[in-house]
């Protein structure tokens, strides 16, 4: 099975993406979303993007690469009475089945960075998007001292080294690297802007609940544990991540959840 396939389809990724409803519709609200609009959600998840996007009138396919997460989605676009809301699967790097400049915007909040060979998803990207459509990036910034970030950066010193070529998905959150990427695919580096912006995980239940939903259905840290386990060091990363969780907590009410994130904002101009 494909890698990368086999990540997003381990736990159930469903139960994080409950923690980023609320920061999800917020970000949507900024796309200047119209009637009409049709929109590609690419690495959609099961629709954190896809469905406040067409709620508010766009015509949207989301495209993921778990099976599970397509099924999810569908299933909440149905429930929520959402004709204009779809979903298929499909690979970020190679967009079969699309066709050339088919789309007014492609958004991809923290699910293209994941794809391996980012110069593939960049020209991809492009490809869809009509002339005068737009790209919308979020991608998590190495490095950052903010929560997703740094659980990235403390589950991979606990997991063996990656293969020969693999380049990490936080390289999504260098502008350097961005800029090189859609250059390669034909935009001028006049039409990539950058901005910095918070992404904010918002749960009912303490942050050691949180984390205990990452450990159990979050494919990265699930592969983290499961390394460490190997070494008899699964205790020390549970305490790692735990005052990680704790220490980022800014909720106001005891019992709760409130962790922001920062990213990088990454919007493609196509002429």
């Amino acid at each position: 099975m494909n890698p990368n396939k086999a990540l997003w389809e381990k736990g159930d990724f469903t139960r994080v993406a409950a923690t980023m409803r609320q920061s999800g519709d917020a970000l949507v609200e900024t796309f200047g979303i119209t009637d009409g609009l049709k929109v590609l959600d690419l690495g959609c998840g099961d629709g954190t993007t896809a469905l406040p996007e067409a709620k508010r009138g766009a015509d949207v396919l989301g495209v993921d690469i778990a099976s599970n997460l397509v099924e999810a989605g569908n299933k909440r676009a149905h429930e929520a009475g959402l004709s204009n809301c779809r979903f298929q699967e499909g690979d970020a790097s190679d967009l079969n089945g699309l066709e050339d400049e088919s789309f007014d915007l492609v958004v991809s909040i923290f699910g293209a960075m994941f794809a391996p060979r980012p110069y593939d998803v960049a020209k991809e990207m492009v490809r869809v998007t009509r002339p005068g459509g737009r790209i919308i990036m979020g991608n998590w910034i190495p490095g950052d001292p903010t929560l997703i970030a740094q659980v990235l950066k403390v589950s991979a010193a606990y997991t063996p080294p990656p293969p020969e070529g693999f380049v990490s998905p936080v390289t999504w959150g260098v502008e350097d690297e961005v800029n090189a990427r859609f250059t390669a695919a034909g935009i001028p580096e006049g039409n990539i802007k950058f901005a910095k912006e918070t992404f904010t995980f918002n749960a009912d239940v303490p942050p050691s609940e949180v984390l205990s939903t990452f450990r159990h259905y979050y494919g990265p840290t699930m592969n983290a544990f499961e390394a460490a386990a190997k070494d008899g060091r699964a205790d020390a990363l549970q305490k790692e991540l735990e005052d990680l969780f704790n220490s980022h907590n800014k909720a106001d009410t005891p019992g709760t959840t409130s962790i922001p994130a920062t990213f990088l904002r990454v919007t493609v101009s196509r002429d």
